[in-house]
């Protein structure tokens, strides 16, 4: 970008309407950038294993102004046992994310982009077993809770079912007093 360039983004971007400058506000579960990346605390959590499975599809799309869009919507399985919990025997515990990544790769002569670079539309999640307390940017697997889960089914979720549009609140958002449970891991 030119000097120019990036001066009026830099204006437009802390500036409202009226000229004035915008306070930052903290992201909302819907844009906060930490929920992007499947991260574990090390002294809470370590692999059960060298594996994450994945199941998932990209499609592409013609977006706006005539532009590709590619979306990744991909379900990640990751088998937790707890921190200094060493042994085979340990509890494993799989936090269940799925997330729905919309990119545009936009034509450098109707945007100002850099050629062959992507731009991010959306994302979306919905994740079990990864605690459902505010994001602080670490997941949280529920050690030691599986004889405390919720039997009704009203706190179940199915996190491998993929043919429902992803539901950001599924799992994440507590029901009542509880969390929703997945209803298989």
């Amino acid at each position: 970008m030119s000097e120019e360039e990036w001066e009026r983004f830099f204006r437009e971007s802390v500036t409202g309407t009226d000229g004035a400058l915008v306070e930052p506000t903290a992201p909302a579960r819907e844009t906060d950038p930490l929920l992007m990346f499947s991260c574990f605390r090390p002294e809470h959590a370590r692999p059960a294993g060298d594996v994450v499975k994945t199941r998932g599809r990209l499609t592409y799309r013609e977006g706006k102004r005539g532009v590709v869009e590619v979306t990744a919507d991909v379900t990640f399985v990751y088998p937790l046992a707890p921190a200094g919990d060493g042994g085979r025997d340990a509890e494993v515990v799989r936090t269940i994310v799925r997330r729905e990544v919309v990119t545009s790769w936009d034509d450098p002569a109707e945007v100002i982009t850099e050629p062959g670079t992507m731009s991010l539309v959306s994302y979306a999640l919905d994740m079990t077993n990864g605690g459902c307390s505010a994001p602080t940017g670490y997941f949280a697997p529920p050690f030691g809770t599986a004889d405390k889960q919720p039997a009704d089914e009203g706190h179940q979720v199915d996190p491998y079912d993929r043919s429902k549009p992803i539901d950001p609140s599924n799992g994440t958002t507590p029901t009542g007093n509880d969390c929703a449970t997945a209803a298989r891991s």
